[in-house]
């Protein structure tokens, strides 16, 4: 976690950490401590900071890109992020800039990517890598198994549900980004 890049995005915007705090509605000990990279967020969290600061979820993590215009993301240096009951959690296989963003998600039995479907500004593509998942669409439920994908405006309220007793893996592919 980049608490530099969450204090640069705020500062430019003109907001104080009780500005911040105030309309993400979390404490500002939290997001100081973020900040000075004491702490690290919980998923939810870093959706409502990315919210009130208009950026896609990951570009809290942005790094500079190097190579002319090519980006390799060894594994060792991916982005990893969870949920606050880790129900779920991300690997980010692209680079963090651009108008692609590419995830592999690990969804344990019983949990959901969200408590509640919602939406954002995006396209969004699900394969199923291992397991099964159950994509909840604009209150409708498409199952997928291993090999199936699932293709969606994510403007329209949405969430995943393992409902197996097995962790599901996937792929997440959507743009632009903008968790």
């Amino acid at each position: 976690m980049n608490g530099f890049r969450i204090r640069e995005l705020r500062a430019h915007r003109g907001m104080t950490i009780s500005e911040l705090a105030l309309a993400t509605e979390v404490s500002a000990g939290l997001i100081s401590q973020v900040e000075r990279g004491r702490t690290d967020p919980s998923l939810e969290t870093l959706r409502k900071i990315s919210r009130v600061l208009d950026v896609p979820l990951f570009e809290l993590f942005e790094q500079e890109p190097e190579g002319g215009g090519v980006a390799v993301v060894r594994k060792d240096h991916q982005v990893r992020i969870s949920s606050p009951t880790a129900d779920i959690t991300y690997a980010r296989h692209s680079a963090g800039h651009g108008q692609l963003e590419v995830l592999r998600g690990s969804l344990k039995p019983g949990g959901t990517s969200s408590a509640q479907p919602w939406s954002h500004p995006a396209e969004e593509c699900i394969v199923v890598i291992e397991g099964a998942l159950v994509a909840e669409v604009q209150g409708k439920r498409y199952s997928l198994a291993e090999g199936d994908s699932c293709h969606f405006n994510s403007k329209l309220p949405h969430r995943l549900v393992n409902e197996g007793d097995t962790i599901a893996t996937f792929i997440l592919a959507a743009t632009p980004p903008s968790y």
